[in-house]
């Protein structure tokens, strides 16, 4: 059994899409069908039932994928601690992160990290779901770490390193009738139209959940995907918003308010997983944070 057929079947798995699978693996198409064909045939079972929108898992391959992913993992350690002994690091590194991220400065961290580990791949995606989504494909192995703003218990399986934070204040366009207030209490935003990120994001959790505390009801308007956006919409006169005031530069021309009586700390996390071993390449990224979250 080749391990490259094992790794093709779990990217086809997890993407439910041979095209996107391919995509993923910086391959064709046909080589990932021919891969997945051959372990069928090698195994005698069908892993896969497909058709022209979804691939699932058949009951062999939902048996097969978990103890796939643990071969996988223990050819990665094995291959990590032969270029350990050579003097460096290789391979490839999954990293999720936020759509914006300006409480830290990603590029730099990762150009220090390029020139300690030039070998090491990294590739960076981010969730259309936000951090909820972040961790999911944490926990479907879809990823080795992520940036996430997590509020509330920390998720099973899952390590959260603290990196930074910041405070969520109001956004007003300049002739609203809170604009000529330095601070606001939460009730008083109880009629307000906001423009807010869609369930599953961080800052859309710690909004909910502070209103929630408070009592207030709110009203989200209008949905976006990136924060760093919201004050274009206010200042269009669409609504209102809560920016992290690592954004505050994109609301020049608003009036920003600081809301007084409400939790709206917004966290910044690393999260990688604690039921199982990450990979070296991993380790070395998490300690590079650490060395600059203890500086």
């Amino acid at each position: 059994m080749e391990l490259r057929h094992l790794e093709y079947f779990v990217a086809v798995a997890e993407e439910q899409n041979f095209t996107r699978a391919a995509a993923r693996l910086h391959i064709v198409q046909s080589a990932v069908s021919a891969a997945v064909k051959a372990l069928e045939r090698e195994l005698n079972a069908r892993l896969l039932d497909r058709n022209s929108k979804r691939v699932q898992l058949t009951d062999a391959g939902q048996a097969l994928l978990p103890r796939a992913r643990i071969t996988l993992d223990a050819a990665r350690d094995a291959a990590d601690a032969v270029a350990q002994v050579r003097g460096g690091l290789r391979g490839t590194l999954r990293l999720g992160t936020l759509t914006s991220i300006r409480l830290m400065d990603l590029p730099g961290l990762l150009g220090e990290f390029h020139r300690h580990h030039p070998e090491v791949q990294v590739q960076i995606s981010v969730a259309p779901t936000g951090s909820q989504g972040l961790l999911t494909g944490l926990a479907e192995r879809r990823l080795d770490l992520a940036f996430v703003s997590h509020t509330g218990p920390c998720p099973a399986g899952v390590t959260l390193l603290p990196l930074a934070s910041s405070t969520m204040d109001l956004v007003v366009p300049p002739d609203h009738p809170l604009a000529g207030r330095d601070t606001v209490s939460i009730a008083e935003l109880a009629q307000l139209r906001f423009i807010d990120c869609p369930v599953g994001y961080g800052n859309r959790t710690i909004a909910d959940r502070a209103f929630t505390a408070a009592g207030v009801p709110r009203h989200v308007t209008i949905e976006i995907t990136d924060i760093a956006t919201s004050a274009a919409f206010v200042r269009a006169g669409l609504g209102v918003t809560l920016l992290p005031r690592f954004l505050a530069d994109t609301a020049h021309g608003l009036r920003v308010i600081e809301v007084t009586d409400a939790d709206l700390h917004w966290p910044l996390y690393l999260a990688s997983p604690s039921d199982r071993p990450v990979s070296a390449a991993a380790r070395a990224l998490t300690e590079l944070l650490r060395q600059g979250a203890s500086a």
